[in-house]
């Protein structure tokens, strides 16, 4: 049954091109949306891009008709701005000079028309509202994701026999046909379906204490070549920092993108720093220039654009937790590592004056071809779907992105577990060549016990 979808202003501003998205189907905004999206047309971020983008498709369409009688889209349904229904009931104690509240009316004016209507929103409490009167009413996911549990994680557990393990580690290599995958939902054994580059644990059929770490290749299931470390001073203390090892160490040549997600206190960020500290000042290859670190949630916009200071300067505030981790990693020694504070700073500020690490904000990437550098996107989770693809085509030769975060901590009003660039990265990347990738788990929490015992139970 043909639908009449309505638009949120949220929607556009997260993706401007929806209005193309429902196919056969009718699409309304409301003409409070077009003065939401004015308000929003000068700004110098994301969000003013994306009001600009569809203010210039709308321009487009209405060239082929009258935007208040319909236009035909591409799909086959039709567009409309609706200007009526100001006398539409909604519940006396909401204004409805509030733009959602307007919205909602005019819903309910178009379904009392007899239209079959359905609200596209990306604000939760709208959708909430809209079910109260009645309306029906959906999120809006232009890339889609699967729910936070069926995401993909980049590692499976496998069973084999005894002898199998043996056999890998003596040969080196398995075949994926020698070991089986338990389906928790059918409750069943099954041959498994792997992923190119999906970490492997093997777990003993007879013996519970006897496991085996690899990576499948795309033929087989070869072993780590660097779970041990210790790189810069860092050593993996559970099966995630393993996998996040092999990502990270793994050279640009091969493993060009890096995509490591998991809660909190996983070490996330200080394993991706210690790896690029270890490239740069541990080896003689020199791989990369650099390390670049940038945080999504910094604008260089009007927020912050004409506070005082160069650009490293006015973004410190936002990199606090790298100099955080930075404290760790320069000072090995857990005793003595905060006796000097003054020493300690001072040695973070050489590897920053030596150009070793720097810090920018992840607007200035576009447009740039970044080449041999240690590229860390840290708190990815802020990203759209149009941002990190951005940022990912953005690299050059020898360059090694890694994207990190944690789907649970979004700042972003626009973006969820499901809608945010990390996740959808990670699945349009799953079984990529050139792209390892690994989700850390709660009980991987080596920060604290405390840090554990909140990541679990809050």
């Amino acid at each position: 049954m043909k639908k009449t979808y309505v638009l949120d202003t949220n929607v556009l501003l997260y993706s401007p091109t929806a209005i193309l998205a429902f196919g056969e189907n009718d699409v309304v905004i409301s003409e409070v949306v077009l003065e939401e999206l004015d308000k929003f047309k000068k700004d110098k971020n994301d969000l003013g891009a994306n009001a600009r983008h569809a203010a210039r498709l709308i321009d487009k369409l209405r060239k082929d008709g009258k935007l208040n009688q319909g236009i035909l889209l591409p799909g086959g349904g039709k567009l409309r701005v609706e200007m009526n229904h100001y006398e539409t009931d909604i519940p006396p104690t909401w204004d409805k000079f509030k733009a959602d509240n307007r919205i909602i009316q005019v819903c309910k004016g178009i379904k009392e028309q007899g239209e079959n209507v359905c609200l596209i929103t990306k604000d939760i409490f709208e959708r909430i509202k809209a079910d109260i009167v009645d309306i029906e009413v959906e999120d809006f996911y232009e890339k889609f994701v699967p729910e936070h549990d069926d995401q993909y994680t980049g590692r499976i557990d496998l069973y084999g026999a005894s002898n199998v393990i043996d056999k890998f580690y003596r040969e080196r290599f398995i075949n994926i046909d020698e070991l089986i995958w338990y389906d928790e939902d059918e409750e069943r054994y099954e041959i498994p379906l792997l992923e190119l580059n999906q970490f492997v644990i093997i777990h003993s059929k007879e013996n519970i204490k006897q496991t085996a770490l690899g990576r499948y290749d795309g033929k087989k299931i070869v072993p780590l070549y660097y779970k041990d470390g210790p790189m810069f001073g860092v050593t993996p203390r559970n099966v995630g920092q393993k996998f996040m090892m092999e990502c990270l160490c793994t050279g640009a040549d091969k493993a060009p993108l890096v995509i490591i997600k998991g809660p909190a206190g996983t070490a996330k960020t200080l394993f991706s720093l210690a790896a690029g500290l270890h490239e740069i000042l541990e080896t003689d290859q020199k791989k990369y220039r650099k390390i670049l670190v940038c945080r999504p949630n910094v604008t260089m916009d009007e927020d912050i654009g004409y506070l005082p200071g160069t650009e490293e300067e006015k973004i410190a505030p936002f990199m606090r937790p790298v100099y955080d981790n930075l404290q760790i990693l320069v000072d090995s020694d857990e005793k003595e590592r905060y006796n000097n504070e003054r020493e300690l700073d001072d040695k973070i500020e050489e590897l920053f004056e030596r150009r070793i690490i720097t810090t920018e904000a992840v607007a200035y990437l576009r447009g740039r071809s970044i080449v041999k550098n240690y590229v860390i996107i840290d708190e990815a989770q802020n990203l759209t779907p149009k941002q990190v693809k951005a940022i990912i085509t953005r690299v050059g030769e020898g360059t090694k992105l890694v994207l990190i975060g944690d789907p649970e901590q979004i700042d972003h009003p626009f973006l969820d577990s499901r809608s945010n660039g990390l996740c959808y990265a990670s699945e349009k990347m799953k079984g990529s060549s050139v792209c390892y990738q690994v989700t850390l788990k709660y009980d991987e929490c080596e920060r604290s016990p405390l840090a554990y015992e909140a990541a679990k139970r809050l």
